[in-house]
């Protein structure tokens, strides 16, 4: 056995340095072509070129599909850690939401143990938006919900976040809202926190301009922007925007309402107020008189006998 391994090992080597020596010269030679500078050399490289790498297709597949293994593999782990992080924000929500609760039956319990009423202005019906008229000479959009549903023309409209336009136009099943930004709007305003009271003049544009501003140099862009509740359109205290500064110099408001997804408004139910005739008149119908002490009453009862009297005598 010896023998035998003794001899295998004798023609080995020496095939084994052929071949080494064979595969040198074969690099050689390919360097060779690769570095020579000849316009023949250069012919014969780009036929060889022209021969071979088209049919190495075959070769190239295994590195394709590692490469594509190895971004999928990329991909799967981000996947992974946006799932992780979806699940954290997941279970922080879930606590956010239980704590909303506990405090929504906590508020309610308050309510109801100090008889509190709510506003009738602060309760509200929701429509779906059906189309949206917007163009450049008019902004509104309809609603599925009217008269049926106890819609009054003039009652404000929110997205939620802010105020988004009016009650213009009430039929039996739909009614029509016009924007803010729609240029027949006219909407009184309160800047906080300077409180000046201004007028939003809508111009068909994303940021109305603020009109009849009494003091400009109190109000910085940032501003937040209330309804005033002036002239009884719309409730006060309804947050509209916050102030910025437009291209033109002028005072313009950014709109809290997102005009781009108006999928749903809510409707104000809000009840128009006692309309006051005289100024500095009391919101009083019919004021009670405080009572008369009798010694008063008495010192005007013969006065009003004489009255009646001398009207009798002018009568007859």
């Amino acid at each position: 056995m010896a023998k035998k391994s003794n001899q295998s090992d004798i023609y080995a080597r020496p095939l084994r340095r052929l071949m080494v020596g064979i595969l040198m010269v074969c690099l050689f030679l390919v360097f060779l072509v690769w570095r020579i500078d000849s316009p023949r050399v250069e012919r014969f490289r780009a036929n060889l070129v022209d021969r071979v790498v088209p049919s190495f297709d075959w070769a190239l597949v295994p590195v394709t599909k590692l490469v594509g293994m190895v971004e999928d593999f990329q991909s799967y782990q981000r996947i992974y850690e946006q799932n992780q992080e979806l699940r954290r924000e997941l279970q922080q929500m879930k606590a956010w939401k239980e704590a909303a609760l506990q405090l929504e039956q906590e508020n309610a319990q308050l309510l109801n143990l100090n008889n509190v009423r709510l506003d009738a202005q602060l309760s509200y019906v929701t429509g779906v938006v059906l189309t949206d008229s917007g163009s450049p000479f008019r902004q509104s959009v309809l609603l599925n919900i009217g008269a049926r549903d106890g819609i009054i023309d003039g009652w404000a409209t929110t997205d939620g976040l802010g105020l988004a336009g009016r009650i213009s136009g009430v039929g039996q099943k739909t009614s029509r809202v016009i924007l803010l930004t729609d240029s027949n709007s006219r909407v009184p305003i309160m800047v906080q926190p300077s409180g000046q009271t201004a007028l939003l003049v809508g111009d068909n544009s994303a940021a109305p301009p603020i009109d009849f501003l009494e003091a400009p140099e109190k109000v910085r862009p940032g501003d937040r922007v209330v309804s005033s509740g002036d002239g009884g359109v719309f409730p006060a205290g309804l947050l509209v925007g916050h102030v910025a500064m437009g291209t033109d110099r002028r005072l313009r408001v950014r709109l809290s309402a997102d005009y781009e997804r108006l999928e749903f408004l809510r409707v104000l139910r809000s009840h128009p107020g006692e309309k006051v005739d005289d100024d500095g008149a009391l919101i009083v119908s019919t004021p009670a008189l405080p009572p008369l002490p009798e010694t008063i009453i008495d010192d005007l009862e013969p006065d009003a006998q004489s009255d009646t009297s001398s009207a009798e005598g002018a009568d007859g």
